[in-house]
């Protein structure tokens, strides 16, 4: 089976598998820092798979990973990736969609002199105690890309 039958049934598997891990679903929080496009759409697509099995969904992108997060994003991180043809933006954007929360870290903005006003809609900046609280919260789920 090639890869991208594989993973289109691994993607349809989860939509189908989502509803029977719906119960007792841990919170997941999954950080992004990496620079590199096929990690970060990875990510994505893991995250994604997570949400579909009923996991609450936090996302949080950090240094090269918080360019996910830009309305004007670097080339790596809005165009399309073999073999779905997917980017780490569009399924972030994805994500937004159905409900998960995406922030980018606090010191991100700053760190390139600019505001919120550059973020895609539905990305918020983090506020450090409540991202603490959600990473350490008790049964909580945090990976790291």
């Amino acid at each position: 089976m090639s890869l991208s039958r594989s993973l289109a049934a691994a993607l349809a598997l989860g939509l189908s598998a989502g509803a029977a891990f719906a119960q007792d679903a841990a919170p997941l929080v999954t950080v992004v820092t990496a620079d590199h496009p096929q990690t970060q759409l990875m990510a994505m697509v893991l995250t994604s798979q997570a949400a579909q099995q009923g996991h609450a969904v936090r996302v949080l992108l950090c240094g090269p990973g918080g360019d996910m997060a830009l309305a004007d994003g670097p080339e790596g991180v809005t165009a399309p990736q073999p073999p779905m043809g997917a980017s780490p933006q569009g399924l972030l954007t994805q994500l937004i969609a159905n409900g998960a929360t995406v922030e980018v870290c606090a010191i991100y903005l700053p760190g390139l002199g600019a505001d919120a006003s550059v973020l895609i809609e539905g990305v918020t900046v983090a506020q450090p105690p409540a991202m603490a609280a959600a990473m350490a919260a008790e049964g909580s789920i945090v990976w790291s890309f």
